[in-house]
């Protein structure tokens, strides 16, 4: 039985201009056909698919062309039974055929499939075991060094439209087949280029490029086939960059890598990786990855106030969205575009906005179950129509609050204020900036009169000055003894200084500080001559015997 040919699927710009009975006819015709082929026994369906090339050029078109947009179409369309029908026509052609078709082996091919079947539990299986051919090795080797060559190419550039596809393909086909990253890491070139691109790129392509090392290093951490002495050659590496690659500082915080690392790895290799891993948890708290939230037990009762929930504890959308909470749904599905808006909607909802952490989980597979078990194709519903420009229409109107009072000061209703100064009174600065302090004193125009000055001079007498009644009797309020025998200090200290002369000439011995020379004679004559202590005397000995002036 002879088949017509498979009509390539068309691209989404010639789709919109197909009437919707045209193209309802397409998807009937595509679909009685790969039904048929799928109905052939093994040896006629290889020998028809090596004769026939349309079916993998239809087959590639499809994936291409639905990749761009992998959110599923309604349950009750013919559309899913097409999409659920080419897959089991492209796993029959990869897993059957001893000769496969070279088209399906093209690295675009396998990350478009692997976009648009990302949830497929098979796929992985399917690739792994696609790995081992050699036709694809060696496929797979030449495209290794155009991808090295296309990131040395990039640092010169300043936008990267392509870079940032291909990079969202790479990291789809990293996902569902973890053989292609450990290919990518033999050899530290793509590691290399990978690092040297991170330094020199925008922050989009950043946060591919981590997504792009945290697969690859996962790859090396499968257990089936896991590479620990390759994953810490490679850690050790860029951690000891200048102390801290900026790239593994972004994979340590913003993936849990760190944590799959401690969980993996097992074996000799485990006692290599303790001191490494301790060091890149201080990478991990840096970061802005969130614990996990505890959820509600349930226990606290609800007063029905706040926000509208929906049955999973999110805020009920109402079709509005803010554009920056759309950025960030931008944001997550250029990274995982098989994602519908409304689901990532409910994982920004979920981890409060926090694209790191909805990022990490999606990597992880660690979402919690209320979210696995939503629609991952969910959009977002049409935005609801505003029937009226109140926002508050159950609150009763009110009158406008009076305006408040105007505040015065004393400058008010003055010249200035009711512009009754002349413009030539008015200036910026000082009113004249070549005016200084010689030209002011030189200036005796205002100076007051010389003879007025000297008329007020001999007016004033000098002599002429009131008594000091400070200490009379009647203003201290007590007595003074006025006829008492005031002794002049000066004349006091006079005498001292004769004494103290005459016995440093007599005897210096009497200056001396030991106790024998304090209790002597000589000592005590001197101190009731003079009234003065012992300290006091040493110390005139000693001053006179530093500065020998005082004895002239």
């Amino acid at each position: 039985m002879e088949f017509p040919p498979f009509a390539p699927f068309p691209p989404p710009s010639v789709r919109k201009d197909i009437m919707p009975d045209e193209w309802e006819l397409c998807l009937d015709a595509w679909l009685s056909l790969a039904q048929g082929y799928l109905l052939l026994p093994p040896e006629v369906f290889s020998s028809k698919i090596v004769k026939d090339a349309s079916v993998a050029r239809f087959l590639s078109s499809y994936v291409e062309s639905n990749a761009q947009n992998p959110n599923s179409p309604k349950s009750d369309s013919k559309s899913v039974r097409l999409r659920r029908t080419c897959y089991l026509l492209t796993h029959r052609c990869l897993s059957e055929l001893k000769q496969k078709p070279p088209l399906l082996l093209e690295w675009q091919f396998l990350s478009d499939l692997s976009i648009l079947y990302a949830e497929s539990p098979s796929l992985e299986p399917l690739l792994q075991s696609l790995w081992r051919t050699q036709d694809l090795n060696k496929k797979l080797q030449r495209h290794k060094a155009s991808l090295i060559q296309t990131f040395e190419d990039a640092q010169k550039k300043d936008e990267h439209p392509e870079l940032e596809t291909t990079l969202t393909r790479k990291a789809a086909l990293l996902r569902a087949c973890p053989a292609y990253g450990q290919f990518l890491m033999l050899g530290s070139d793509f590691l290399d280029a990978v690092s040297t691109l991170y330094a020199t790129v925008a922050s989009s392509i950043k946060q591919r490029l981590v997504v792009i090392i945290y697969r690859c290093f996962l790859s090396l951490l499968d257990p089936l086939n896991p590479k620990y002495s390759m994953l810490l050659d490679y850690l050790y590496g860029l951690h000891s960059f200048q102390n801290q690659d900026p790239l593994l500082s972004a994979l340590c915080s913003s993936t849990p890598f760190v944590r799959k690392l401690r969980r993996r790895i097992a074996g000799p290799e485990a006692i290599r990786a303790e001191k490494l891993i301790q060091q890149l948890s201080s990478f991990e708290g840096a970061g802005t990855l969130p614990p996990r939230r505890k959820r509600p037990t349930g226990t606290e009762v609800s007063k029905g106030k706040g926000k509208q929930k929906d049955e999973y504890g999110h805020g009920a959308f109402d079709g509005n969205l803010h554009v920056h909470k759309m950025s960030l749904v931008t944001q997550i599905q250029d990274l995982f575009p098989n994602l519908g808006s409304g689901f990532v909607i409910r994982l920004l909802d979920e981890y409060e906005d926090n694209t790191e952490a909805v990022i990490a989980h999606l990597l992880d597979g660690s979402l919690p179950p209320h979210l696995k078990s939503l629609d991952q194709s969910e959009d977002l519903p049409d935005p609801a129509p505003l029937n009226s420009t109140d926002l508050a229409p159950h609150l009763p109107p009110h009158n406008s609050p009076p305006l408040l009072p105007t505040r015065h000061n004393i400058h008010d209703n003055d010249a200035f204020d009711g512009l009754a100064i002349s413009p030539s009174q008015i200036h910026r600065g000082l009113r004249n900036p070549s005016q200084t302090a010689d030209t002011v004193l030189q200036d005796r125009s205002s100076a007051p009169n010389k003879a007025a000055i000297l008329s007020a001079l001999a007016a004033f007498d000098s002599d002429d000055d009131e008594r000091d009644d400070t200490y009379d009797v009647g203003d201290v309020g007590g007595t003074v003894d006025a006829g008492s025998d005031e002794v002049d200090a000066d004349g006091l200290d006079n005498r001292n200084e004769e004494t103290l002369f005459r016995a440093w000439k007599l005897s210096p011995e009497v200056f001396e500080r030991d106790a024998a020379t304090r209790r002597g004679k000589a000592r005590a004559a001197l101190k009731s001559e003079t009234g003065m202590t012992d300290e006091g005397i040493e110390g005139w000995g000693i001053m006179s015997g530093r500065d020998p002036r005082r004895l002239r």
